[in-house]
């Protein structure tokens, strides 16, 4: 385990600079919580104004204190921090944490002054935490330092929490409290100026404490970096986050269908999906999921059963499941008929079993002992409706009674659809590690997450292959269009691009005259398609500068004619015509460059649908084989690429050889700002396939 911040969370000795004799205030309170949860090291208040802060003797300056510090807490005027940091490198401090604010968080003046904050650290060699911040604590009973101002005790746990808001510190730590969910350390990185997200996670990867790791962030800082790190992690731990603001990634790439697709929150989802990190939306989810990761193995499969004594929450139980990309399970026969001979006969046995109001402990005991067997079953929800009628107390001394007997490392998640302490032996569930919920849909929600975490750890790392291809000849393309300021490149330069990459593109060939239109079309052979050749109009089908399927001469003239009424007269620079590629789906690919994650690649349906379907899915570049296959299987529309109502099925290979190829063509060209591929016509014969259009934009 990294030992940089050693100083930070694992401190022998500790100073709390700005220390006072105020109750309530921040400097009182950080000292109240040091000395609460029996910091076990030294603590030395520094306050020139006192000379001893609870019952212990108070310095003027840390320069005063005469034994070695460790870790300095500073709350102090933002005007003093810099002189203050300036005395704790002096004193050889190796750690700092500044909850002082006023700094970049503010903008003006306050960027410079934490840039000189900076400075200092790396001129004394220390690691910061802030400015802006709540605090940081390790409930390691080596250690036991609560060097936050919570008025919350936190409690002892194997959960590693890193928060980007200061402000949401007290709320976190208050409802973990509540939810009983405990600790390893807790750390509120405010601005982020030296310790970053990126250098907890890799001091919490090798932490034997920490098991599971929090993240709630606002923006990433180095994202590349947080790749290479949390790739790793996650194989071991699972990392929870909760990422708050929208990106504007692609709103001003209008002329792009990538771009106009991957606006909003596109390139935080894909980017933390491809790092096996499993964001939640609200910071509720977030407990919710970390209640099931800490009390529960994760599960071996999507299926689930769903235990009630209800029937509503058990058909809220069956949606929430089924729309959590999960499945219900369907039972043995052997299941089916130990139910139907132990439940009431007005009992319902298809999941969800549902042992009516009156099923009182005989019943979860004969329900949980059946699933529990059940090899089609990998999880399960179990639901409790206190009922006046039923001892409350012994239902649960069932249930856990069953877990107990079973240990076959199948989740049980618990659903107790009133308050905890309401309900007579709700400890039971807590004391053996079962999480309880008040409503199904956390339930479900959180056994979902689990699930993909599952996937994430058997999912293949994936290769990046290399292909033969010419470079040379797309350089030429693009340092044209540099040359002659020429932004968007379409028509023949696009598809040579993609010919020059080894990515099947239809032959087609310029025409400028009724004869020229005529001898063309003979030489693709009929039927062809017909399309203006003018590259300020982007969209072409939508103007009518797009004939399809001409099948002969007269029907070839008497479109040229049309267009060139349409768009332009004695002006008019003529058509393209191309051959007609049949028998495929018509699929895009694509790239946009996220400003924060880089370019990301997209598949989807293509043609003239992919704006109104908007069935795309993104990778971030540069893509796997792996990536590929995923990509692919997860649009809407993928039963059309292998086979639907009796269609052939399409060549995937082939079609995945060309998203890697493309991404390949990302990598050499790293000035590509966006391009779209569309349509590509996957068909079944995969030498068929072909790319019909494609435009390119070069960064300014």
């Amino acid at each position: 385990m990294s030992t940089t911040l050693d100083g930070i969370f694992r401190p022998r000795a500790i100073a709390v600079i700005g220390a006072s004799t105020k109750k309530g205030t921040i400097g009182h309170e950080i000292l109240h919580n040091l000395i609460l949860s029996e910091f076990n090291g030294k603590v030395f208040p520094v306050n020139p104004k006192a000379r001893v802060i609870h019952s212990i003797k108070c310095y003027s300056t840390i320069l005063d204190v005469p034994d070695a510090v460790d870790l300095a807490i500073i709350v102090v005027p933002r005007d003093h921090v810099a002189a203050t940091l300036e005395q704790c490198g002096e004193k050889g401090v190796k750690g700092v944490v500044v909850i002082t604010s006023g700094f970049k968080e503010i903008g003006g003046e306050g960027i410079p002054k934490e840039e000189e904050l900076v400075e200092i650290i790396h001129k004394y060699n220390m690691r910061m935490i802030g400015p802006n911040c709540f605090g940081v604590l390790n409930t390691d009973e080596e250690y036991s330092m609560n060097a936050t101002f919570s008025k919350t005790k936190p409690r002892p746990g194997i959960v590693g929490f890193m928060s980007q808001s200061g402000a949401l510190g007290e709320a976190i730590l208050d409802y973990a409290q509540e939810i009983k969910l405990g600790f390893s350390m807790f750390v509120s990185v405010g601005n982020k100026a030296d310790v970053s997200g990126n250098d907890m996670l890799l001091y919490w990867k090798d932490d034997p404490r920490t098991k599971i790791i929090l993240l709630y962030l606002e923006n990433f800082g180095r994202p590349q970096r947080f790749t290479t790190i949390a790739r790793d992690i996650t194989r071991k731990k699972p990392i929870i986050v909760v990422k708050s603001g929208r990106s504007a990634a692609g709103a001003s790439a209008i002329s792009s269908h990538t771009g106009v697709l991957a606006g909003l929150d596109v390139g935080t989802d894909t980017f933390l999906d491809q790092c096996g990190v499993m964001r939640v939306t609200s910071v509720d989810e977030l407990f919710d999921v970390a209640l099931a990761f800490t009390k529960q193995p994760i599960p071996q499969g999507d299926r689930v059963a769903v235990l009630t004594n209800a029937g509503g929450p058990g058909i809220l139980a069956t949606d929430a499941v089924v729309s959590s990309g999960l499945t219900i399970a369907r039972f043995e026969q052997d299941t089916l008929k130990r139910l139907r001979e132990n439940l009431p006969a007005v009992a319902a046995i298809n999941n969800p079993i549902d042992v009516i109001a009156s099923g009182g402990p005989d019943a979860y005991r004969v329900a949980m002992d059946a699933i529990l067997s059940d090899k089609n079953v990998d999880a399960v929800i179990c639901i409790f409706v206190p009922p006046i009628v039923v001892d409350h107390r012994a239902v649960i001394n069932a249930i856990v009674e069953m877990i107990q007997k079973h240990k076959n490392n199948k989740p049980v998640l618990g659903c107790f659809m009133s308050s905890p302490d309401s309900i007579a032996g709700s400890e039971e569930m807590f004391k053996h590690n079962i999480p309880m919920y008040n409503f199904p849909e956390s339930a479900a929600k959180a056994l979902a997450v689990m699930a993909r975490y599952r996937k994430w750890c058997d999912r293949p790392i994936g290769k990046i292959p290399t292909f033969d291809v010419d470079r040379t000849r797309v350089n030429e393309i693009l340092q044209r269009a540099i040359n002659s300021e020429k932004k968007a490149i379409v028509g023949e330069e696009a598809l040579a691009i993609l010919d020059a990459y080894g990515v099947g593109v239809a032959r087609s060939m310029n025409a400028a005259t009724e004869q020229e239109v005529v001898q063309v079309a003979a030489t693709l052979g009929f039927p062809v398609i017909m399309k203006v050749d003018d590259p300020s109009i982007i969209h072409k089908t939508d103007v009518g500068g797009v004939s399809k399927d001409l099948r002969t001469a007269a029907e070839v003239v008497a479109s040229f004619n049309d267009m060139k009424k349409k768009f332009g007269g004695e002006t008019f620079a003529g058509v393209i015509i191309q051959e007609l590629v049949k028998g495929g789906v018509e699929t895009i690919i694509g790239m946009n460059q996220d400003p924060s994650f880089g370019p990301l690649m997209m598949f989807g349906l293509g043609g003239v649908y992919v704006e109104v379907m908007k069935d795309v899915a993104f990778k971030i570049h540069p893509v796997t084989d792996y990536d590929c296959e995923e990509i692919i299987k997860s649009i809407k529309g993928y039963p059309l690429l292998t086979g639907f109502r009796g269609a052939p099925p399409v060549d995937l290979q082939v079609l995945e050889e060309t998203i890697l190829r493309l991404s390949q063509l990302v990598t050499d060209f790293p000035y590509l700002e966006s391009f779209d591929v569309n349509p590509f016509i996957a068909t079944p014969d995969g030498t068929a396939s072909r790319a019909v259009d494609a435009r390119f934009i070069v960064m300014k």
